[in-house]
């Protein structure tokens, strides 16, 4: 699978183009539509299933310089009020402000981000380190691992600074009872 045949896929489901398409419009700062959405899309176009089958919610992160919580909730709330009426969940995160709250929530130290991709570089899954976000004449893809294991229906670790293995195990089970096709590799493979 190469770049063009993943957005093939994500953008399958109308919902992704949807938020992609709003990010565009709204113009926050490096916006993303990430992780799981697109993945778990791809997957259910492999599979054969619902494109949003499994899906219960997209994650967006935009990186703005205003790391108050009262800036980031208006974004939170904005997107909400978007997609409420379409029964979207949308869950945004200003990617500047998350190693304000990281520590306290997950027990683990989280440096401060620079960038929205520096944020999927530290998803649990090297399989979902994946963004997509509409552009003027199209889409930008970032996928740092490329798309073999989406392909291939594997799950992977990302080992790192931040890694959890029960967190991950814990993810892993919940995705394969909804894909049993998938493999998931144990918490120590590379």
């Amino acid at each position: 699978m190469d770049r063009d045949q993943f957005l093939s896929a994500a953008l399958q489901n109308p919902i992704n183009e949807i938020i992609t398409a709003k990010l565009f419009r709204l113009a926050l700062p490096d916006a993303w539509l990430v992780s799981g959405c697109l993945v778990q899309t791809a997957w259910n176009v492999l599979t054969k299933r619902a494109v949003d089958y499994g899906i219960s919610d997209y994650d967006v992160f935009y990186f703005d310089s205003d790391t108050s919580w009262e800036a980031e909730d208006k974004v939170i709330r904005t997107l909400v009020e978007c997609f409420a009426g379409r029964g979207i969940a949308v869950e945004a995160r200003n990617q500047a402000r998350v190693h304000l709250w990281y520590s306290g929530k997950h027990g683990l130290p989280y440096p401060e981000l620079r960038s929205s991709t520096e944020g999927i570089d530290r998803f649990l899954t090297k399989n979902t380190q994946i963004g997509v976000r509409r552009v003027q004449d199209g889409y930008d893809v970032y996928a740092p691992n490329g798309f073999d294991d989406v392909a291939a229906l594997i799950v992977r670790p990302n080992p790192g600074p931040n890694f959890s293995a029960a967190s991950y195990v814990a993810k892993a089970a919940r995705w394969k009872a909804a894909w049993p096709e998938i493999t998931v590799l144990p918490a120590d493979a590379e």
